[in-house]
């Protein structure tokens, strides 16, 4: 096959190209910090690539669940705390009413605090968080109770609100206003009255008959509520455990994944500049080469 002028000038413009397109690569990589830039220049590493933005992404969603959940049973934590000296305030002037040796004026001053210990229960049980309120349920657009004590909505202890933490870990973040302001039976609205609630009421009546002896056995009813409280109190510290289990497990999970693609993506900086560098040279020297291709025409010999 005869070789002619243009053949060899093609394919050297055709190796110059290819050249410049192996530089303009590297070039890329050490500009965008990445291995590729297009699925076409490495399906395996662009596939692989997809699955673990996928499983980080999933990793970052979880942690706002988990720390949307944290802040919820921290609220619904303190809030309890707020009750417990409540209960334990109302036992030490139930204690202190039932005594006998305590003169008028000191009754009507204790009244006076248990009544006000009575209104702050339920102004506790209606608490919110982000405007939510927490103990109503699934109706956290509504207060749980009214100001006579009982509940302004119906709520069963079934009503439990579950945040995703992880792939089919669902764990419920309220306190149902019925477990822990009924004892643990369903509530009404409108017609039941919370049972803490009315333990409170009975206790100021009896301060009001001046009944020392019904004061003194309604501490035993107070004892009751409170260990109801301690009981919903311990089930929700457990779950916050875990939670916090899951956010520390997802903070190392987030690390290694990210790492994971990170490696995967992420161009060798010594490795691409050592490529850039060769492929420099090597487009050099084809420009070199191809001026020596492209020989003399006629017009040069008659110069």
């Amino acid at each position: 096959m005869r070789i002619t002028n243009n053949m060899l000038i093609n394919n050297m413009m055709l190796s110059l190209s290819n050249n410049l397109t192996r530089t303009a690569k590297y070039q890329e990589q050490l500009a965008t910090g990445k291995k590729i830039s297009l699925p076409s220049d490495d399906p395996i590493v662009a596939s692989k690539s997809l699955k673990l933005r996928t499983d980080v992404a999933e990793i970052q969603q979880y942690k706002r669940n988990t720390d949307d959940a944290t802040n919820w049973m921290e609220i619904t934590e303190a809030t309890m705390n707020q009750i417990t000296e409540v209960v334990q305030r109302m036992r030490e002037i139930t204690v202190q009413a039932a005594n006998g040796t305590n003169t008028t004026e000191d009754m009507e001053k204790i009244k006076e605090e248990a009544a006000q210990l009575r209104d702050q229960l339920i102004n506790l049980g209606n608490a919110t968080y982000a405007g939510r309120y927490i103990f109503s349920g699934y109706k956290t657009d509504k207060p749980l109770l009214n100001k006579d004590g009982t509940f302004n909505i119906d709520v069963a202890n079934s009503e439990q609100i579950k945040f995703e933490i992880g792939i089919g870990d669902d764990i419920n973040v309220n306190v149902p206003g019925s477990d822990l302001f009924n004892s643990g039976a369903p509530a009404t609205g409108g017609t039941t009255k919370s049972s803490f609630v009315d333990t409170f009421d009975q206790i100021i009546a009896a301060m009001q008959s001046g009944d020392n002896a019904a004061v003194s056995g309604l501490v035993e009813n107070l004892d009751e509520q409170m260990n109801n409280l301690l009981r919903v109190r311990a089930g929700l510290g457990a779950r916050m455990n875990r939670v916090e289990l899951t956010a520390n497990r997802l903070d190392d999970d987030n690390v290694n994944f990210t790492r994971l693609m990170s490696k995967n993506e992420d161009v060798d900086i010594a490795e691409a500049i050592m490529n850039l560098m060769n492929e420099e040279n090597v487009y050099k020297a084809s420009l070199s080469t191809g001026a020596r291709v492209i020989q003399p025409s006629l017009v040069d010999f008659l110069r």
